[in-house]
């Protein structure tokens, strides 16, 4: 580290991003998470042009309110998709916002240095893309780090020791399983199932069932109220309302968690085949310290009823959700910056 770089480091607010499909997140090194807003951005139909109305960009909430209740010229769209960004430009502003927001106001502030978390399987022409967003939105050095390792060190798993420890963060676009050991991710799965997975799920079952066509929030208040990835005794009921497909008239249905757990079994059953694909390719002493030690889930989606229970009674280990799932990433991220050598030592394992 260069002598202004630290001179600069006294006085920044060095961030951790996760910058999720779903959602980011934004923690402040030393003060912890500062951000969780939705990643979606309104904007002019065609073009790049953000709204802001009141003079304040429409990005985070301010724009997921507007998603599907917008008129023609006006679009709420999520730049990031699948983990990756989908719309380079819309990304840049988005980070800028969430940057600016962070450092609160300070007009005086040098330009931080920022951990961002990436899928472990995204390609060398994906990172370039996150990292130049990232220096275009203001950051001054930018480095990337595999989610997996992000979401274990914000769980508080020994990834620095020699000893195997597993995670399962399930995230908005993607779920990534990992083994990690001696700060190195020893054997890793992305796949592209997530929460956003889940909801279209539901919008799918509704509509074959009912033909009733429902939008991404309500699909994400019924994972939420009644979502459940095994079966249950005590059936829970829902009235939600939609728009007829044949008709095009509102119409109001009730639906159960039974029918729900039937619409989540692929997206259940594909997390559940990466998880076996991760076990099957560790070391046997790595995998003697799972049976011990067990599977560790992180992200909003693993705070799904049921499923921790599934992926134990599938993979025999014992599973346990983290404190605070849907932060672990941004927090991995935050504590990172504490430790940039540490930070060095994590990219020097993944050859980067």
């Amino acid at each position: 580290m260069g002598f202004l770089d630290s001179i600069l480091g006294l006085f920044s607010l060095d961030l951790g991003i996760d910058l999720g499909t779903a959602n980011t997140l934004v923690a402040v090194q030393g003060r912890g998470l500062v951000i969780s807003e939705p990643s979606v951005v309104a904007v002019r139909k065609g073009t790049n042009q953000v709204l802001t109305p009141g003079g304040v960009p429409a990005v985070g909430d301010t724009a997921k309110i507007m998603l599907g209740k917008t008129p023609g010229n006006i679009e709420a769209i999520r730049p990031m998709k699948d983990g990756v960004i989908a719309d380079f430009d819309i990304t840049e502003v988005m980070l800028r916002y969430f940057i600016n927001k962070a450092h609160g106001g300070r007009y005086f502030s040098p330009r931080p240095r920022v951990v961002v978390a990436v899928p472990s399987g995204i390609t060398a022409v994906e990172k370039r893309a996150v990292k130049n967003s990232a220096m275009n939105a203001g950051a001054r050095k930018v480095y990337l780090i595999p989610e997996p390792m992000a979401a274990a060190i914000g769980a508080g798993l020994p990834v620095a020791e020699p000893v195997g420890s597993m995670i399962v963060d399930i995230g908005g676009g993607t779920t990534e399983t990992a083994v990690i050991s001696m700060a190195g991710l020893v054997t890793s799965e992305s796949i592209r199932v997530g929460g956003d997975e889940f909801d279209q799920c539901i919008i799918r079952y509704i509509k074959n069932e009912y033909n009733v066509l429902v939008g991404d929030n309500t699909a994400e208040q019924i994972k939420f109220q009644i979502g459940n990835a095994m079966p249950d005794h005590d059936i829970e009921r829902l009235v939600i309302r939609g728009r007829n497909v044949q008709t095009g008239m509102p119409r109001e249905i009730e639906i159960n968690s039974q029918e729900i757990t039937e619409a989540f079994r692929e997206p259940v059953t594909a997390i559940i085949n990466g998880i076996k694909m991760v076990l099957e390719r560790t070391q046997p002493e790595l995998a003697a310290d799972l049976l011990e030690r067990g599977i560790c889930m992180a992200g909003g989606a693993s705070l799904l009823r049921g499923l921790p229970e599934v992926i134990s009674m599938e993979t025999g280990l014992p599973v346990g959700v983290a404190d605070d799932p849907l932060t672990c990433v941004a927090r991995g991220c935050a504590a990172l910056l504490e430790d940039l050598d540490v930070v060095k030592q994590i990219l020097d394992c993944e050859g980067n």
